[in-house]
């Protein structure tokens, strides 16, 4: 004799059933966020960058960076002004929902006093090579200055260990693979 198959509405009666009753039992609850927790990157642990961004939700073609949104809970109006000049605009909150609360009303994605901003990334690559020329302008400044002097004081020919002695070297720094 075989077993009678349920029919449709028994099966979702029976899945609301059990779905009402998991809901109402606190430890089915508890274990049901504990786990949620623990997949979200380890948030429950002290040691976590807030303001990491994952590589991996950031647009192709563009680059994010935190930027100031308040000082000492006030706005300043222009710096948000010279940002924007240079390109930045905020990320809408509904691009990266998980960035922020469920019931959080702004259209940003903020944290600590700060805002999550985007600009193209050629834009940023520009930007970042005129910073680099810029330094190295500084140094080879500051290295002339190192080695000339006013006639008649702190002669460098004088003596050769009166000459300053500069040296450089360059190596990579180490990038987590994260």
């Amino acid at each position: 004799m075989s077993t009678p198959t349920p029919n449709v509405r028994q099966t979702v009666s029976a899945t609301v059933a059990n779905a009402a009753s998991a809901a109402d039992d606190p430890r089915a609850r508890a274990a049901k966020r504990a786990a949620e927790l623990r997949a979200h990157n380890g948030a429950l642990d002290e040691g976590v960058d807030k303001f990491y961004i994952p590589l991996n939700i950031i647009p192709d073609g563009w680059t994010y960076e935190w930027k100031r949104h308040t000082l000492l809970g006030k706005e300043d109006p222009s710096y948000e002004v010279a940002v924007a000049q240079k390109g930045w605009e905020a990320v809408p909150r509904a691009r990266h929902p998980e960035m922020m609360p469920r019931d959080h009303r702004g259209e940003t994605i903020e944290r600590e006093g700060m805002i999550l901003m985007e600009r193209p990334k050629e834009i940023t690559d520009e930007a970042k090579a005129r910073e680099l020329r810029a330094a190295r302008v500084q140094v080879r400044d500051k290295e002339v200055q190192l080695g000339a002097a006013p006639s008649g004081q702190f002669e460098r020919d004088v003596h050769p260990q009166t000459k300053p002695n500069i040296k450089k070297s360059y190596e990579a720094i180490p990038i987590p693979d994260k």
